[in-house]
């Protein structure tokens, strides 16, 4: 019997590209025809060192990395580097004073966990709710911070930037990790950006950390070596074991973005799939509700509420079954905020967008 065709709209680990399943299937048992699969490769071994070089040579094509940045494919995820950024740069000026902006609940985490290595400074005051980004003019910076730091895509509320923050000079660093290739980014005005791969560039295991040399070797005495940016560019992401099959994944992944046209093609398609369903919400005269401020809502992650703005629970179980039953998975809001969430990573097709869009028309004329 033929499986029904499933849509993944994950927030993350999320849908990988078709191709990329096939491949690492089909290389699964001996990669390269060498007799061993990349699960069992030796990380020191030639091999490895060929996908490791590979993978780090397509990044640095895709985003245009300046040579002066090295690039780490590290363990820990987005939440390591909420550790890892404060312990590596707050010392980088004697105040170890850090400013935040706080717009969802990763860049929350991120300024709670800095505030155990210095002090933070949340350059705005504290939002009511996580649904708009304060005006830059309202914004507070310390010229003494030794960083910047934001998150570019919030994934529970689907909040984002749709600009860089000026830092007058302040080394500016960003949590891109729900974002990452979704649109092409000068990485030269940044100190570092970091992300989780396991939306847009592979699989989870994997976090990649884009960072200037001249911000190496500025660790605080209490930072573990693991997640001591020197020591890790040092060894070439090699000081311990990396997460060799991730870093396989995600090189797989890179190359599929290039043969599909680069940052800036993806950019295109997750235009045209996020305006496809904001425009269904924006035109149900209230029977879908996103609670996004217009202006910042996000590309990757569209949150809404069904039947009326704060939701009605009985709707959105029936929505989220009805989807279910057309092969779409994955749609239930983040626990925090309820509702429903679609996720709409770079794999996931215009096809897989309008499956859901249609379902959304077909579902409101029921029952509006």
């Amino acid at each position: 019997m033929e499986q029904k065709q499933t849509i993944n709209f994950g927030a993350g680990p999320a849908k990988l590209p078709q191709s990329v399943l096939l491949q690492a299937q089909k290389e699964l048992l001996s990669y390269n025809n060498i007799g061993v699969s990349v699960l069992e490769m030796s990380h020191r071994s030639a091999d490895f060192n060929k996908i490791l070089d590979k993978t780090e040579s397509l990044m640095r094509e895709l985003l245009n990395i300046p040579e002066n940045y090295k690039v780490m494919f590290l363990q820990g995820g987005g939440s390591g580097q909420f550790s890892a950024v404060p312990l590596n740069l707050i010392g980088l000026k004697e105040d170890r004073c850090c400013d935040y902006v706080v717009t969802g609940t990763w860049s929350e985490k991120a300024a709670k966990e800095a505030g155990k290595y210095g002090k933070v400074n949340i350059v705005h005051p504290k939002l009511d709710s996580y649904t708009k980004i304060p005006d830059p003019s309202s914004w507070t910076l310390n010229p003494s911070a030794s960083y910047v730091y934001y998150c570019c895509n919030e994934t529970v509320h689907g909040v984002e930037y749709n600009f860089r923050p000026e830092t007058n000079g302040v080394v500016l660093v960003s949590d891109m990790s729900s974002n990452f290739l979704s649109r092409p980014v000068d990485v030269s005005k940044f100190g570092l950006i970091f992300a989780g791969a396991q939306k847009n560039v592979g699989c989870a295991g994997v976090t990649v950390v884009i960072v200037r040399e001249d911000l190496l070797g500025h660790a605080l005495k209490e930072c573990p070596i693991v997640l001591d940016y020197k020591v890790q560019a040092e060894m070439n992401s090699l000081y311990n074991t990396p997460p060799c099959f991730s870093i396989y994944i995600m090189g797989l992944v890179l190359e599929w973005i290039k043969n599909n046209g680069g940052a800036a093609a993806m950019e295109t398609l997750n235009k045209q799939k996020s305006s496809m369903i904001y425009d269904i919400i924006n035109a149900s005269n209230g029977f879908y509700k996103c609670p996004v401020d217009v202006t910042c809502r996000s590309r990757m992650n569209v949150p809404f509420r069904v039947g009326k703005k704060e939701g009605d629970e009985a709707l959105e179980k029936e929505f989220l079954a009805g989807a279910s039953k057309r092969g779409m998975i994955s749609l239930k809001g983040h626990r925090s905020t309820g509702g429903i969430r679609a996720s709409l990573y770079n794999a996931v097709t215009v096809e897989d967008t309008e499956a859901l869009a249609s379902f959304m028309e077909e579902f409101m004329k029921e029952h509006q």
